[in-house]
């Protein structure tokens, strides 16, 4: 649950984003509900052009907690380290 971050920089929200990305695709609507990251789409901006890391973003259909079908971005991290191909 999110509860437990107590940091909701900008900062500490690219580095959650980028712990989740290190085990896997994330979607928009799991960063919001499981990492507390209400715009995931800036933090990966932020991550590419700020960091350097090479993120692919795919669309994809997901359920919302209301059970409604939503084309959501889908965030992959291509490269484990800045700047690498």
């Amino acid at each position: 649950m999110a509860d437990h971050f107590l940091d909701n920089s900008a900062s500490a929200q690219r580095n959650r984003m980028l712990d989740a990305l290190r085990c896997g695709p994330i979607t928009t609507i799991e960063a919001r509900k499981n990492l507390d990251i209400m715009m995931p789409g800036t933090r990966i901006h932020e991550l590419r052009h700020r960091e350097g890391y090479a993120i692919e973003t795919v669309r994809v259909w997901r359920p919302t907690d209301a059970g409604k079908l939503h084309s959501v971005a889908q965030y992959i991290l291509m490269t484990r380290e800045k700047g690498n191909a």
